[in-house]
Formats: C-alpha cells, structure tokens, sequence
C-alpha cells in the first residue's frame, strides 16, 4: 500500500498535507514504509485525528 492511498483511507488530503506540512508527511512516510500500516496507525493514531481535521477529503 502506497502512502498517499493509505491517508485517503484515512480521510485525509494527501496533496494539502503535503503542501502544507511537507517535513511531516515526509518523516510519516519514511515511518510508514518500514513499518505495517496497523502499526503505524496505532503508533499515530492520535496525531492522525488532527491532521484528519486540518486537511480532510471533500
């Protein structure tokens, strides 16, 4: 699973996300591609919520 897909499951917009916080999604990237995806959304699962707010799918 690519990332971008995972952040639309997710609910979140890939594109805005990583134009406006580029640092983040790359360093949750980086995290996401050495580790499965239920663990990275239990290790962030927290900060997703807050990104999930600040940059939602329409």
């Amino acid at each position: 699973m690519e990332f971008d897909d995972y952040l639309a499951q997710k609910n979140i917009n890939a594109v805005f996300f990583r134009q406006q916080e580029p640092e983040t999604y790359e360093q949750w990237k980086q995290v996401f591609e050495q580790i499965h995806p239920e663990s990275f959304t239990a290790q962030k699962k927290f900060l997703l919520n807050d990104i999930r707010r600040k940059y939602q799918l329409r």
